[in-house]
Formats: C-alpha cells, structure tokens, sequence
C-alpha cells in the first residue's frame, strides 16, 4: 500500500513494516526480540522458534525492497538476554551477517530495562527522539512542534465486524495528521484495539495485503 504522508511517499507493507524509498530506509516498530525466551525462563509454556521466524520474514522484506537502513522504533529486545544462549545465538549470527546494512534502534522502554545490543553486532543505539531528516523518530508516540514523528509503543489493532457476529481483530497502522504508529513486528506481542482519533487514517494489515479501512470514531 503506496502513501503520502509528511510530505514524502512510504509505502506501508504487511510484514508489518514501513518502508521510505527515497532514503532506501526500512522501519519497523516493537520486534521484542526474545520476548518468547524470556516467557520460557519464567516456567511458561510458549513455542520456540518466534525469534527465527521474525528474522526471517525481516529478511525477507530487507530483500524484496532493496532497502540498506533499517530504522528500530524501540523494543528490540524484550528483556535481558544473559539466559537465553540459543536466542542470542541466533541474533548474533544474523546480524554479523549484514555488514551492510545500517541499523539503527531508538530505544524504548524494554531497551532500557533489558540493555544495548552487543557492540559486535554493529547496530547504532539513540535514545529518543532521533532525528532521521524528514521524520523524527520516537518509541512513544508524542507531538512535536513542526515535524512528523514516527513510533510504535501501542501495537495498535482495529476491529473489523461483518454480518452476524463476524469480527476479527488485525494490526494495523495509524496515520495522523503530524505522527505516525506502526504495528509491533513482532509476532509474538498481541495487539490491542483503540478508539481512532479525528484525522487519522487506518491501514488494516493482513496476511499478503494491507488495506485502509474507515472506522467510526
């Protein structure tokens, strides 16, 4: 799904990402990475893998929109990683695989709690908010005089309904007229719905597509 917004053309994608072509910039907000992990050291049951397949489908959009920075809108990792060898491993492996991509992660409440990435990983760490020429980048969504923020933070959802008692609950972004909300990337986050504020564009995100969707305030 193509966009204008802040004056520049994005286009918002269903990985759960949005992608700026003319600074060949991919963001992405809230992957908690290792998230799962952390649940599995504190005795709860929940499947491994969700590391590994965030990544995968990170690289996948990496690929397909040629972008060369990637812009982390905060919560990269969910919690400290001292515990979780295989996770890190995995994280450490992907990431010393991509010399050339440039990352940057904002951080967010979890960063702050949890630590900076490994320096070996080579990924950029800013406290918010960043300055990334048209658009500043923030984990908290908040307004700022004169510019167009970017941020996650809320994983926000809209609500769909259809006939009878259809309903169903998809991530979506959330355009407003000076500051932008995307969905968490990561899978295994949850979403929560919220009630739309006057100006703002919905985009639902669905399994192959995302669509906007006009929702009653």
């Amino acid at each position: 799904m193509q966009v204008e917004w802040g004056g520049e053309q994005l286009e918002l994608l269903p990985e759960r990402a949005l992608h700026h072509p003319r600074a060949s910039t991919l963001f992405i907000a809230d992957p908690h990475f290792g998230k799962a992990a952390s649940f599995r050291q504190l005795g709860v049951p929940v499947p491994a893998g969700t590391t590994s397949a965030d990544l995968d489908r990170l690289q996948a959009v990496l690929t397909r929109t040629g972008a060369r920075r990637l812009i982390i809108l905060g919560d990269f990792l969910h919690a400290r990683m001292r515990d979780a060898q295989r996770t890190r491993a995995v994280m450490s492996e992907w990431w010393s695989g991509r010399t050339g991509l440039e990352t940057i992660v904002v951080r967010g409440n979890h960063d702050c709690r949890a630590g900076d990435p490994p320096a070996h990983w080579g990924i950029r760490v800013e406290s918010e908010p960043f300055d990334d020429g048209p658009f500043l980048c923030c984990h908290e969504p908040r307004q700022v005089a004169g510019r167009f923020v970017l941020a996650g933070h809320y994983h926000p959802a809209v609500m769909l309904e259809g006939p009878g008692r259809f309903s169903m609950r998809l991530p979506c972004f959330r355009l407003g007229p000076r500051t932008a909300i995307l969905p968490a990337f990561g899978r295994f986050t949850g979403a929560k719905a919220f009630r739309p504020r006057p100006g703002e564009r919905i985009f639902a995100v669905g399994p192959n597509e995302v669509v906007q969707v006009k929702v009653m305030p």
